[in-house]
């Protein structure tokens, strides 16, 4: 769902339990992550875009 695994080969979501910035389980020696923590992660750490006007650039006043 966060679509590293070929660009980081797992490192994200590691970095993110290492870390505690998100919410695991372990289940025996695996790592689980619910998928709405991961959404709600997602959720929050999202950027909105900024809407571009209509100004004219290299314009002198």
């Amino acid at each position: 769902m966060l679509g590293t695994w070929n660009t980081s080969k797992e490192r994200f979501p590691r970095r993110l339990i290492e870390e505690r910035r998100i919410e695991f389980v372990h289940v025996g020696r695996n790592v689980r992550i619910k998928e709405s923590v991961v959404q709600a992660y997602i959720d929050a750490n999202t950027v909105p875009a900024i809407a571009r006007g209509s100004r004219r650039l290299g314009v002198a006043a």
